[in-house]
């Protein structure tokens, strides 16, 4: 097997690793090589071209249904979830998988199952159901002519997606080099691999396979420094490149469901919420540092701040990838970098 070697420069921004960060659970890699398949050879231009060219604008995705396996290995301890769905900081460590089905750009399908029920967003021409089984409750979502499907919910983030919040972000401060094709749910893929420059970065590589039939993104992987091991990945266990039969789309609530309309509904809801108020970015590409309010208050008994490491003026969470600084002003710095720029930032 040939081994391409032609690297071109490019960048990714820590905040879009943290997007994807955000979303992913736990659990055993996903999509494991078997083999190495055939593919025409590509350089990193001609790779980025053809996935840009292929599936990069709005209603590009050819239909499919598939999947999707969402892991993390950041070395912490695993981390409660609730009756009612996962919550973010649940998802640092466990396991969840997400469902789809895409039939074109006004007809997607979501589910989320669970150990004792399954959450759906289905999305048909212009009418959006959420369904929570657990709850028995389906809400009605207005969404206005022409408004595109809602965005992936707040716990799921698809392959494309995360291709796509690497690549819309480049910057000039990553080698791009293309790696060794591999077998990804059973189709053969290329192997896009962004590797950023910046000492102070958590980031060893970012690594896309890319189906060499459609071009779409079938699997992201973060990679820290030092480690053998994704941190980070998403990826399709299974997909099939086909239009999904018209029920998938079709929605009807059961008998005795409460039936209510409004928006969809917030999945942090009666539980720790995540503060708001001004965010603000400092740094660049790799180095950049995400600074908002933060009431630790709301999180004492969390094992995360439990682990904590006090250092002067707050604070320090440390794992595999990103690091986390809670300052005793009211501050909640993260970043794919070390602590020390993290410091640095909140002077």
């Amino acid at each position: 097997m040939f081994t391409r070697a032609r690297v071109v420069r490019w960048g990714v921004p820590a905040a879009a690793l943290l997007v994807v960060a955000g979303a992913i659970g736990a659990g055993p890699v996903i999509a494991a090589v078997q083999g190495e398949p055939q593919l025409p050879e590509l350089t990193a231009d001609q790779l980025l071209t053809e996935v840009g060219a292929r599936w990069g604008g709005p209603g590009s995705m050819p239909p499919m249904s598939g999947t999707i396996v969402e892991t993390a290995s950041l070395g912490i301890p695993a981390l409660p979830a609730v009756p009612s769905g996962p919550s973010p900081l649940a998802l640092l460590s466990g396991s969840h998988e997400l469902k789809v089905w895409y039939g074109s750009a006004d007809q997607v399908r979501l589910a989320i199952p669970g150990p004792m029920s399954e959450q759906n967003l289905i999305y048909n021409k212009g009418q959006a159901w959420w369904w929570d089984s657990a709850a028995n409750t389906a809400t009605k979502i207005k969404i206005p002519s022409g408004t595109p499907a809602p965005a992936p919910l707040p716990t799921a983030v698809t392959p494309p997606d995360a291709a796509r919040l690497a690549l819309a972000m480049a910057e000039s401060d990553t080698a791009v080099s293309v790696g060794n094709d591999s077998t990804v749910a059973g189709r053969a893929a290329y192997e896009l691999v962004l590797a950023p420059k910046a000492p102070e970065s958590l980031v060893r590589d970012v690594r896309l396979a890319v189906d060499g039939e459609t071009m779409v993104p079938l699997r992201v992987q973060i990679f820290a420094k030092g480690a053998a091991e994704p941190a980070f990945e998403v990826g399709f266990d299974s997909i099939t490149f086909a239009r999904p039969a018209p029920e998938n789309f079709t929605f009807t609530p059961p008998p005795g469901a409460k039936v209510t309309e409004g928006d969809l509904p917030v999945l942090t809801q009666e539980r720790p919420q995540m503060p708001t108020g001004d965010l603000a970015v400092t740094g660049k590409g790799w180095t950049s540092v995400v600074t908002l309010p933060f009431d630790a208050t709301q999180f004492k008994d969390n094992p995360l701040l439990a682990g904590a490491k006090t250092v002067a003026g707050g604070k320090v969470i440390t794992t595999k990838l990103v690091s986390a600084l809670i300052t005793d002003d009211g501050r909640l710095l993260v970043g794919a970098v070390t602590p020390e720029t993290l410091e640095k930032a909140a002077g």
